[in-house]
């Protein structure tokens, strides 16, 4: 069995019992584990108090071939590589079980950061510069390119995973050591001091841009999934043509990317105002500290009511 996919068959679902038995996918292999069990039981959680005929499942735990026959749909919440990165999308799409968000070739290309990177610069939309470090010979090249100070990154992790900021040229190896640890290829990009903004799309179209400040000057993991005193606006305190103008940059990424359904782009403002953008995310955290859910409730739309969408993003691709 095979997927055929249409876009045009995203449609509204009103009775729960249309979605047939859902597979929450959650927890899996990945660094990110830890959220994507709590994300994973937000989501089943509002799925059920809706009405929905929904289990959870841990390809951890379970061979992902039992879902064949036993569900109708999967409602993937396994963020990073694993889950997010078109290999799980492409068992799915062999098994014949629609899912939701992004496909194989958009989740391939989000989970990439440099390949979102290139293919976003490809259409006109700006990011910071980068070099690649591959080996220890590449770091005396991002001193000079980048110059201080700068931030390391591993190719394709999410959440923050692996990166540090180096302010002095002695940090730098170390910096390059601990993005390498989570796969062989990382990058540097320069250090912008600007305001951090996020855009969280659903159903193709852009939520309310949110501004970040994390307390201390770094958004990571921590202040991301722990910490209660980094700070979310929404509004976020742009002008209302500036925000468009985020909005327009965060679906025109996904368009590049080959990525739809949900998801949310990132960016940093310089000090002369351009957004550039740093990543996009194709499954994004679903916990309570989480970026998605906020946009949409500054949207009206509650926490119960954004899993549904999202659930019905998998409707556009049906077994044939």
């Amino acid at each position: 069995m095979r997927l055929r996919h249409d876009p045009a068959g995203l449609r509204r679902i009103s009775a729960a019992a249309d979605f047939g038995r859902v597979a929450v996918l959650l927890g899996g292999t990945s660094t990110e584990r830890e959220i994507s069990l709590r994300s994973g039981v937000a989501v089943l959680a509002a799925l059920q108090r809706r009405g929905v005929d929904a289990q959870g499942f841990d390809p951890a735990e379970r061979p992902l071939v039992e879902l064949a026959g036993a569900c109708a749909r999967a409602w993937i919440v396994l963020h990073g590589p694993g889950g997010e990165d078109g290999s799980l999308q492409g068992a799915l799409e062999f098994l014949g079980v629609p899912y939701t968000g992004s496909g194989v070739t958009g989740s391939a290309i989000g989970m990439g950061k440099l390949r979102t990177k290139r293919m976003a610069a490809a259409v006109g939309i700006a990011t910071p510069d980068f070099v690649v470090l591959r080996t220890e010979a590449d770091l005396g090249l991002a001193l000079q390119r980048l110059g201080l100070p700068m931030i390391v990154k591993p190719a394709s992790q999410g959440s923050s995973v692996g990166m540090t900021r180096v302010s002095q040229a002695s940090e730098l190896p170390a910096a390059w050591r601990a993005a390498t640890q989570h796969e062989p290829v990382a990058f540097a990009e320069p250090w912008i001091s600007g305001a951090e903004y996020t855009v969280s799309m659903l159903q193709d179209q852009a939520l309310p841009a949110i501004r970040i400040e994390a307390a201390g000057g770094f958004y990571d993991y921590e202040a991301k999934y722990f910490r209660n005193d980094t700070r979310y606006l929404c509004p976020c305190g742009l002008a209302p043509q500036a925000e468009q103008q985020l909005a327009k940059l965060s679906l025109a990424a996904f368009e590049a990317c080959g990525a739809e359904g949900w998801g949310r782009a990132d960016f940093m403002m310089t000090g002369s105002g351009e957004p550039l953008l740093l990543e996009i995310n194709t499954v994004p955290g679903m916990t309570d500290h989480s970026l998605v859910p906020m946009a949409a409730r500054a949207a009206g739309i509650d926490f119960d009511e954004l899993v549904w969408r999202v659930l019905e993003t998998s409707l556009v691709r049906t077994p044939c």
